[in-house]
């Protein structure tokens, strides 16, 4: 197995497992793919937690040497079915955060572009798009989700350089939401911190299916026009209203007390 799956208290965790690097095949994307379904329709799940194994890879992209054998038409198909998995990965209703444990390169970027919140150790390792290097583009994500994220001009520059970045560097750019060092971690290895953080939205803290609705309202509304988006949120809005979750928050929240969600 290739991919690494575990429950705890609320929060999935799906670990990237092919040493040395992470790089990944058809065979993990289906295994991605199918945990990401697994977590999706897991009830006692609310969070998903994306990382890599070891110290040194978050994902450095898909393996090389598979691709120099693969005819083209293995190659379409494997990047469509790349598509599919992170496009169900930033669909599904559910808070997801990449924990970037190591270098996230190539396609390991566009993997974790296709999360919701992405938490960098400080210098864990380069950050990048360096896919121009191969003769070709970033097929799995990355041209659409980089410029989405930091805007056309700049997400032009940083592929067509390939340049690779420090954390910090991404973090100014804002591919990346926060950068962790030692005194954040308080002692913690970063993937256990990383959870304890994910634990905040996982109820009673949060009330997480409106965390998952407010996600699918960015999600498929940023990509509608603003009328679009409008609708799509009052629709998700009205859902949420007939929920026990928000009936508890309203009723907290007049009787001055903490609300105790349960993600219903």
């Amino acid at each position: 197995m290739t991919i690494e799956t575990r429950t705890a208290d609320g929060v999935a965790i799906l670990t990237l497992n092919d040493p040395p690097a992470n790089t990944y095949s058809y065979e993990m994307m289906r295994e991605l793919d199918a945990a990401i379904l697994d977590a999706r329709m897991d009830r006692a799940v609310h969070v998903i937690v994306l990382t890599g194994a070891g110290e040194k890879f978050f994902c450095a992209g898909a393996n090389i040497a598979m691709l120099r054998d693969a005819d083209p038409d293995f190659k379409y198909y494997f990047c469509l079915h790349a598509n599919e998995t992170l496009s169900r990965l930033e669909q599904t209703p559910k808070l997801v955060i990449a924990a970037l444990n190591g270098h996230t390169v190539g396609g390991g970027l566009e993997v974790a572009l296709a999360a919701d919140i992405r938490i960098a150790k400080k210098d864990a390792g380069k950050i990048g798009l360096p896919e121009v290097a191969l003769g070709v583009l970033p097929g799995t994500g990355g041209t659409q989700r980089l410029a989405r994220l930091v805007g056309k001009a700049r997400a032009i520059e940083l592929m067509a350089t390939g340049r690779l970045m420090s954390m910090d560097d991404a973090l100014a750019l804002g591919i990346v939401t926060d950068v962790w060092d030692e005194a954040k971690l308080a002692g913690k290895t970063f993937t256990d911190a990383v959870i304890d953080y994910a634990r905040q939205f996982v109820p009673p803290n949060k009330a997480s299916r409106a965390v998952g609705r407010m996600k699918r309202a960015v999600q498929s509304g940023a990509e509608a026009g603003f009328a679009e988006g409008l609708a799509i949120e009052r629709e998700l809005q009205q859902l949420l209203f007939q929920s026990a979750d928000a009936k508890e928050g309203i009723a907290a929240n007049l009787e001055k007390r903490k609300p105790q969600f349960k993600g219903e």
